[in-house]
């Protein structure tokens, strides 16, 4: 298993589903000391983070008020760094702008498993809340298997 430094999450915009997995994942006990972040395929000029993601972090005990959205870019790209994109057509992008990208998959391609996370743009408030416990769901998935794999060393 490869030794990861850094998880980046990526979402089509950086405001909603990939900062809301930087901050669920941030909120756990590490395997090893990395850095989690997000990025978004598109992003043109910097944002905040949705409102509706906010306010649902906050009901959780987290904040991501500080979050600036930040495109993903070709330095980011590299052999200690995993990359898990929302969906499968996210996965095919990046695959597409960085065909070097070593270490790529959707979040529940990593777990393997099937589907994508669903977009939220313009559900109600309570659909956030339904990708919040999607997305804390599959990230014990993802620090179980990280902890399962580096025991194999």
């Amino acid at each position: 298993m490869k030794h990861y430094n850094k998880i980046l999450f990526v979402d089509a915009d950086d405001t909603a589903r990939a900062p809301m997995a930087k901050e669920i994942l941030k909120s756990k006990e590490l395997p090893w000391p990395m850095e989690i972040g997000s990025r978004g395929l598109v992003v043109l000029f910097p944002q905040p983070v949705n409102q509706k993601v906010e306010a649902v972090l906050v009901r959780n005990g987290l904040s991501a008020r500080d979050h600036t959205t930040t495109p993903l870019a070709a330095d980011d790209i590299n052999d200690d760094t995993l990359i898990l994109a929302m969906e499968n057509s996210q996965r095919e992008k990046i695959r597409e702008d960085f065909p070097d990208a070593p270490h790529l998959q959707t979040i529940a391609g990593f777990l393997r498993l099937a589907g994508d996370i669903p977009a939220l743009y313009g559900e109600p408030l309570t659909e956030y809340g339904k990708c919040y416990e999607a997305l804390e769901f599959l990230i014990e998935g993802i620090l179980a298997r990280l902890k399962e794999e580096e025991e194999e060393k």
